[in-house]
Formats: C-alpha cells, sequence, structure tokens
C-alpha cells in the first residue's frame, strides 16, 4: 500500500460521490429526520454499503474495459434496448438536475432573503454550465480540486447544525444498527424508499465507470490493472464514508429537533423570534412538514439567523457541485449511447437545456414554499429508474468476454 498512489488515484470517488449530497438527498434526509426521527438511519446506512459496492463495479468495468458504461452497452446490445436504456438514463438525469436546480435556487432565494424569487435563482445556476466549462479547460486535477472544496464546505456547515442542535448519541447509534421502525406507517415506507432513490442514483453508475479511465492504467498488464482497482475502491470507500457522515448530520438534525412537532410548535417559536417567515406554518396541530426551504427557515426560527445562513450555504454547496456532475454524465450518456462526436461546449449545452427547460417552468409557475411534492416524486422516479442501470453494470462485469480475467463469480 502506498499513500503516494493513493492520492495518484484520488480523485473520481470524490466527484461520483457528490450524487449522494445533491439537495435530492438533503431534502431526503431531512424529512425522513422529521417524519421518522432516528428509525430509518438504518436504511441510509444499507443503501449506501449497496451503493458503494456497485460503484466498485462500475469503476471495475472503466479500469478493466477502457470503456464506460455506456460504451460497453452501445458494444454489446442491439438498437432497441440501447435506446430504451438511453432514454430510461437521459429521465434520470433530468430528474437529478431539476432537484439539483431547484435546490440551489432555494438557496440563493434564502441568502437573499427572498429578494431573488426562484426562477431568478434557475437562471443563475444556469452560469454553472460555464463555470464548469472554464474549470475543465484547465484540466480535471483542478475540477476535483474544486469539488473537494464543495465537499468541505458541506462538512463544514451541515456540520456545524449538527453541533449546534446536539443530537441524541445513543439514539443515533441505535437508529444506524438497529433495523427497527416501530409505529410506522405510510409516510415513514414512503422516506425509505425516497432514501434509496435518493442515494442510489443510476446515472451515477455510467459517471463512475467514466471518470475513472481519466487514470493512465496498462490494461495489458494484470497487476496494474489490479492496483488500480484496489486504489479506487479505497478511494470510493473514503469518499462514501465522508458523505454518509454528511448525511448523517442532516438526518439526525432534523429527528432531534423537529420530529412530532407541529405547525403550530413551529409557529410560536418564529413569531416569537420575529421570523418574517411565521406565515408559512398555519397555526393547527398538524405535524409538521418539512422540505430544503421550510428546514432552513424552521432553524433560523430556532437556533438563529446564522443557522438560516450557514443552512443556505451548505445547500448551494450541494447543489453547485452535483448540477456540475449531473452535466458530466450527461456528456458521457450521450456520447456513448449515441457515439456523438460534439465539441464539449455544444455537448454541454444541450444536456443543460435538456434538464433545465422544466426546471424553469417549475420555477416559474410553483412556488417556493409548495415543492415538496415533486421533490418526493422525483426521489421516487430515481427508485424506479434504478433496474435500467443496474442490469447492464450486474450483467457486463459478470461476462468473461467483456471483462476477462476480472470478470465476477456471480
Amino acid at each position: 500500500f502506498s499513500f503516494r498512489k493513493l492520492w495518484a488515484f484520488t480523485g473520481p470517488g470524490f466527484l461520483m460521490s457528490i450524487a449522494y449530497l445533491d439537495p435530492g438527498n438533503i431534502e431526503s434526509d431531512l424529512q425522513s429526520g422529521a417524519v421518522a426521527g432516528f428509525k430509518l438511519l438504518w436504511v441510509l446506512l444499507l443503501a449506501t454499503v449497496i451503493g458503494l459496492l456497485l460503484q466498485r463495479l462500475a469503476a471495475r468495468l472503466g479500469v478493466v474495459t477502457g470503456l464506460h458504461l455506456a460504451e460497453v452497452c452501445n458494444r454489446q446490445y442491439h438498437k432497441f434496448p440501447r435506446i430504451i436504456l438511453w432514454l430510461m438514463v437521459e429521465l434520470a438525469i433530468i430528474g437529478s438536475d431539476m432537484q439539483e436546480v431547484i435546490g440551489s435556487a432555494i438557496a440563493i432565494n434564502l441568502l437573499s432573503v427572498g429578494k431573488i424569487p426562484l426562477w431568478g435563482g434557475v437562471l443563475i445556476t444556469i452560469a454553472d454550465t460555464f463555470v464548469f466549462l472554464f474549470l475543465d479547460k484547465y484540466g480535471l486535477r483542478k475540477l476535483e480540486a474544486f469539488f473537494g472544496f464543495l465537499i468541505t464546505i458541506m462538512a463544514l456547515t451541515f456540520g456545524y447544525e449538527y453541533i449546534t442542535v446536539k443530537p441524541n448519541q445513543q439514539k443515533v447509534l441505535q437508529g444506524l444498527f438497529i433495523p427497527y421502525c416501530k409505529n410506522c406507517g405510510t409516510p415513514q415506507l414512503e422516506q425509505a424508499v425516497g432514501i434509496v432513490g435518493a442515494v442510489i442514483m443510476p446515472h451515477n453508475m455510467y459517471l463512475h465507470s467514466a471518470l475513472v479511465k481519466s487514470r493512465q492504467v496498462d490494461r495489458s498488464n494484470k497487476r496494474q490493472v489490479r492496483e488500480a482497482n484496489k486504489y479506487f475502491f479505497i478511494e470510493s470507500c473514503i469518499a462514501l464514508f465522508v458523505s454518509f457522515i454528511i448525511n448523517i448530520f442532516v438526518v439526525t438534525v432534523f429527528a432531534e429537533a423537529f420530529y412530532n412537532k407541529t405547525n403550530a410548535d413551529v409557529n410560536q417559536v418564529c413569531a416569537n423570534s420575529s421570523s418574517p417567515h411565521a406565515s408559512l406554518f398555519p397555526n393547527n396541530n398538524k405535524t409538521l412538514e418539512v422540505d430544503i426551504y421550510k428546514g432552513g427557515v424552521v432553524l433560523g426560527c430556532y437556533f438563529g439567523p446564522a443557522a438560516l445562513y450557514i443552512w443556505a450555504i451548505g445547500i448551494l454547496a450541494a447543489g453547485q457541485s452535483s448540477t456540475m456532475t449531473g452535466t458530466y454524465s450527461g456528456q458521457f450518456v450521450m456520447e456513448g449511447f449515441l457515439n456523438l462526436r460534439w465539441s464539449r461546449f455544444a455537448r454541454v449545452l444541450l444536456t443543460r437545456s435538456i434538464a433545465v427547460t422544466p426546471t424553469l417552468f417549475v420555477a416559474i409557475f410553483q412556488d417556493v414554499e409548495h415543492l415538496t411534492g415533486m421533490n418526493d416524486f422525483l426521489n421516487v422516479l430515481m427508485s424506479l429508474q434504478l433496474p435500467f442501470a443496474l442490469i447492464p453494470v450486474l450483467t457486463f462485469t459478470s461476462l468473461p468476454s467483456v471483462m476477462h480475467d476480472f470478470a465476477n463469480g456471480l
């Protein structure tokens, strides 16, 4: 084992792990905490472990074959299944991108104290395309460093919320390692399904298998291939552990502070703290429903304005980073499935337009306070798209004709 070699292979796993920290994930975390308390932490742990195993398979495919998953699908499948797979993956990318762009727009709205409307935040977020192109022009390592910086911001901001709220550590450990959900019903089950859809992203398999190609490996040398697989797996473990800890921060903050709270409870606290957002929560005894926007407002009411702005900065970092990896995914998928050889600028512009257009319509015609249902729907959509990424990954990595000596036994 060499730390120098690990450092040389570090980068793709952290870019991949951004998908585990996008605004859709953060919203799923805070809702599961508010709806089920600490009871669904074990689902988050299990989903992350399964995600790691699948990401490992995707990375192995890229390292061994020198092709990413979309390119292998192009070579192995006939035209009809290939087009169906491409459409399903594009649907997943659009759904994920909608969450990411809306998340960024909500963060900008919170930071501007409501002066920048949702559609204005979406237009600002579209500029990510040009930031992405600018950074990418200076090499992948610079881009990887920038993503590392954004992940650090998320760890610090959500870590601050965790320290401020001080969740019960015994309940955290119990929720993580004892698979139970006492007195759970349909709302908790919906959150459990949403966690799986939010954590295991279908298009992330395609992304990871492409990112590992950025490292030079002599594929005729089995020792080098085996070594690359080992270091990429170690790096993925570290990256997903970091993302898992950040997700734990969010779930436990809302489980500790807002589980079983009613609208009336929050309305009273917000009114006492002179918050301009008290009207968001009707004065009734219905259970509190939160999303990224309301979550920030509630944190501000209970723990001061600093908690709200720090929350918004974390959401903005999550949204900015994940929109760029979503762009990367769209580029690789379109390039691989359709065998397109466009300029990078044209590819990025097209993939961003496909995702941003429906998002802009939602932002114009939907109120910032009423986006929870859309996010729940998109998380369930991700769950439904999973088989269209899992079947190719599991199939190709077990075929000796594709993986040669590195095929899985199962």
